[in-house]
């Protein structure tokens, strides 16, 4: 897999052939741009380091803000003032943003500095990236998994220099900059340098090691040099004292000399971040090689995790970088955390659990479980000290800042974590910060009215306390678990009879009908408020655009009209919003997996292709990627009920890694079907499943739990070209349901 990423997916506005057929009547009110960038990644690491421009909302690349439609471009071209650190991958808007410790290889005064010059030759590879400046420079860059390590080709000059800017911070979009409290710089000389910028309340330090025999080292101030000087401390930064500083190495180049810079980060001062540098660079000189050589290697093993046979050099491409793209967050600073003083696992980047609780989260757990539970273990430990567990969570302090999004999504994930056993936490004092959430924000209303406005936020608080009650009995806490349970049922209170979708409301970046189909823990209930079976398809066929006409999408600077008679069509929005990613699947809840087999084929058909342009809306950390992943194998994972949908993959054979087994997803009579660049016969139909055996065991119902995946084994599907009565009659679990009939059927 590692041979078939491409970092540049995602990182230009969508770009894919017209859709036909049943794509083509779906609708994208969001951004259409990956928001990727292609700069250098570890798994799930600390660091990243990518060329910087300012643009939005990774600091690479051209556009700038925006919230719908085509982006609009701030540059003419690609360019870059230096390399940064800390990027986003595939997020929209956040509010603040990174890009912290700006490096810039420069052969111009350092008045200069700031300016971008135009990129070329980019090269991007899983753990790498290069490019050359129109100066002249080949700058390249890896990172580890707290380090980073930049090495500059100069053309021969008197006066060659990097600069290290430890004032940057964010974007050049407005309300995009991040400006420093405080701050501290210190030149040791032999090359060394440190320094602390306190951002958001955060401390980030960075220890550098400059290979450059030679050279003269300085620092600057407002473009400056400060000459002799050793230290600089600003106690008290303000937007209007704010003037660029940081340290800077200078002398001539030989035709063809390389430099390299090798910094450490930490959150807990620069004694720690020359720790990490020393730990992963260790003390002798060049590091550039090995560092690149063991993070390649790092995310070999990661990818390798998935494996699949079969499918066209594009499809390939496509799914591996998906996967490299779930893989790049949450950032993982271990014994790094500055908000407490004990070692253990700290995450931040976790942007945002709305975006990724249903796809990537389950795909971690699955392919990365010592991962995932030291996520939920730095999540509870977030509930201790700020009061609540986090809808999104960035390296500043503020638990709560995405709470408009959603309501208590990390109880799903805690749920499936519990159901599989995941030994390393403690399961009471967890439940007691499971319980304690219910309360905050808009739970307090639904705890003494049942229902809570925006609408969505009562499916959540519903859902949160039927996981919730989920491990208190379990834990054996029966009085507990019956309360919840009981409070967990009234979800129905969300939803209008008259309609059998969801009462009117505010709705986040989505409306009723995107909500309406959310897979609920009572699904059985859920279709007979619909009206039962029949009625439920018919709203999901009218969802879906089964028979509807094609739509134009939104272009650049959409007018608000245009904008509302889009929303007015009540569509699914393919896969450019996260609201309705799982509706897909709730045709299996009615007995009609052959619907899901139609909408996944063409979602996966004309939805993803290859190049900058290849993604159809914001990736969200891996949160659209990891839906990718699940969709090709064939599998969809029902966070919070520790359970997977079956549905005919994109690949021939598939391997899922899974602790130490392998769940293998083989078929037959597959036929390949096309994407992105090498789709010339895009309207070849869906594929169903006609029967199907699990460890040679025939399989008749759609649904498999998590605990079988997990465990391993081998699912084999008969594919063929027409609907099938294959999963009609069993359905996935449902709460008012009796027992869900076993698996597999003698």
């Amino acid at each position: 897999m590692l041979d078939n990423v491409d970092p540049f997916i995602g990182t230009a506005a969508t770009d894919l052939p017209l859709a036909q057929g049943l794509a083509a009547t779906w609708w994208w009110p969001k951004p259409q741009v990956g928001n990727t960038h292609p700069g250098a990644t570890s798994p799930l690491g600390m660091v990243s380091a990518c060329a910087y421009s300012g643009a939005y909302p990774t600091g690479y690349g051209r556009y700038t803000k925006n919230t719908e439609g085509v982006p609009e471009e701030m540059f003419e071209q690609l360019q870059a003032s230096g390399f940064t650190h800390f990027q986003q991958s595939g997020t929209g808007a956040i509010r603040k943003y990174y890009n912290y410790v700006r490096v810039t290889p420069m052969v111009q005064p350092l008045d200069v500095l700031g300016e971008a010059w135009p990129l070329r030759d980019e090269v991007a590879e899983a753990g790498y990236y290069a490019a050359t400046l129109a100066t002249g420079v080949r700058c390249e860059l890896t990172v580890g998994t707290k380090v980073a390590v930049h090495r500059y080709t100069f053309p021969e000059h008197s006066s060659a220099r990097v600069v290290v800017d430890l004032s940057c911070g964010g974007l050049d979009v407005e309300l995009g900059r991040t400006v420093p409290l405080r701050a501290q710089v210190e030149s040791m000389g032999h090359g060394r340098a440190q320094g602390t910028v306190v951002m958001e309340g955060v401390p980030l330090s960075v220890y550098l090691d400059v290979d450059s025999p030679g050279w003269r080292q300085m620092l600057w101030y407002d473009r400056r040099l400060i000459d002799g000087g050793t230290r600089l401390d600003f106690d008290s930064i303000r937007h209007t004292t704010l003037r660029p500083f940081g340290m800077l190495f200078m002398g001539p180049a030989a035709p063809g000399q390389t430099i390299e810079v090798r910094l450490g980060f930490s959150l807990r001062g620069c004694d720690q971040a020359r720790q990490n540098l020393e730990r992963e660079c260790g003390q002798g000189r060049p590091a550039f090689d090995a560092v690149r050589s063991r993070t390649q290697a790092r995310w070999g093993e990661h990818l390798d995790r998935v494996q699949v046979e079969g499918g066209t050099p594009a499809r390939r491409t496509v799914l591996a970088t998906a996967l490299y793209h779930s893989l790049i967050k949450p950032c993982f600073a271990d014994d790094e955390s500055p908000f407490w003083p004990t070692p253990g696992p700290f995450a931040f980047d976790v942007c945002t659990m709305w975006d990724i609780y249903k796809t990537q989260l389950p795909l971690l757990a699955a392919i990365a479980p010592d991962r995932a539970t030291d996520l939920l273990e730095s999540l509870i430990r977030v509930c201790e000290e700020e009061g609540n567990f986090p809808i999104g969570y960035r390296m500043a302090r503020g638990a709560d800042r995405f709470f408009r999004q959603a309501s208590a999504l990390v109880h799903t994930a805690l749920a499936d974590a519990h159901a599989l056993g995941r030994a390393g936490l403690d399961w009471n004092w967890a439940l007691v910060h499971m319980v304690g959430d219910l309360r905050r924000m808009y739970g307090e209303d639904f705890f003494e009215h049942g229902v809570v406005h925006p609408i969505t936020h009562t499916l959540d608080l519903a859902y949160a306390h039927h996981c919730t009650a989920q491990v208190a009995r379990a834990l054996n806490d029966k009085s507990l678990a019956d309360d919840l349970e009981n409070r967990g049922r009234q979800w129905s209170n969300a939803f209008d009879p008259s309609t059998g979708l969801l009462r009117d409301s505010e709705f986040y970046e989505g409306g009723k009908w995107n909500y309406s189909f959310r897979l609920l823990h009572d699904m059985a209930a859920r279709i007979a408020l619909a009206g039962g079976d029949e009625a439920f398809v018919d709203k999901l066929d009218r969802f879906f655009g089964f028979g509807a006409a094609p739509v134009t999408q939104p272009g650049r600077r959409p007018q608000a009209a245009e904008m509302a008679a889009g929303y007015a069509l009540n569509r699914f929005e393919g896969l450019n919003n996260e609201p309705d990613m799982e509706a897909p699947w709730a045709y299996h809840y009615a007995g009609r997996p052959d619907r899901t087999a139609q909408v996944v084929h063409a979602a996966l058909t004309w939805q993803f292709g290859t190049g900058p342009g290849g993604l159809p809306g914001n990736d969200d950390s891996g949160g659209l990627s990891s839906w990718y992943v699940w969709a090709s194998l064939g599998l969809f994972p029902v966070a919070g009920q520790n359970l997977f949908l079956v549905n005919a993959p994109a690949f021939a054979r598939a391997v899922l890694r899974v602790g130490g087994g392998e769940f293998v997803i083989e078929t037959s009579g597959h036929r390949e079907t096309p994407v992105g660049v090498d789709g010339i016969d895009r309207d070849s139909p869906a594929q169903y499943v006609q029967s199907a055996t699990l460890n040679g065991k025939p399989l008749h119902a759609t649904h498999l739990s998590a605990d079988t995946v997990h465990r391993g084994g081998l699912l084999h599907l008969r594919l063929g070209p027409e609907p099938s009565a294959w999963g009609w009659g069993i359905r996935p679990p449902s709460l008012s349901e009796p027992p869900a009939t076993p698996e597999v059927t003698r």
